[in-house]
């Protein structure tokens, strides 16, 4: 097997360090997702989908779970309006929320079985 993909591998889940690629991620994604903002879009989520991809495949399931959980409250805060308040959502965002949900949840699976798919082919 080829060499390049061991780094995916390299954080063990459940330790200090693979929170800390999570939550290192979802601050770049913080300053992505506010750069979205500032050209106009209104795409809540669009910025964290990678960090949530990222910290899955560098830190398994444990770490794509805390960048999930993470990310909720800083979009919710941040960036629906009232910003930089926690007001009632709208049903829209109800529907992006639940999305986001749903398709980070998948993320988090995929990434969780591409680990183990890569243990398995190291043996």
């Amino acid at each position: 097997m080829r060499k390049g993909n061991d780094y995916i591998l390299k954080l063990r889940p459940w330790s200090l360090s693979t929170f800390v690629v999570a939550l290192l991620a979802v601050v770049l994604a913080t300053a992505t997702q506010e750069m979205f903002t500032s050209f106009g879009m209104q795409l809540y989520f669009a910025g964290f989908v990678p960090a949530i991809l990222i910290a899955g495949l560098m830190g398994g399931a444990p770490a794509g779970a805390f960048a999930t959980i993470i990310t909720v409250p800083i979009v919710w805060w941040a960036f629906m309006p009232p910003y930089f308040d926690f007001g009632w959502p709208t049903p829209e965002d109800y529907d992006s929320l639940a999305m986001f949900l749903l398709s980070s949840a998948l993320l988090v699976c995929f990434s969780q079985l591409y680990r183990e798919a890569l243990v398995i082919l190291r043996k």
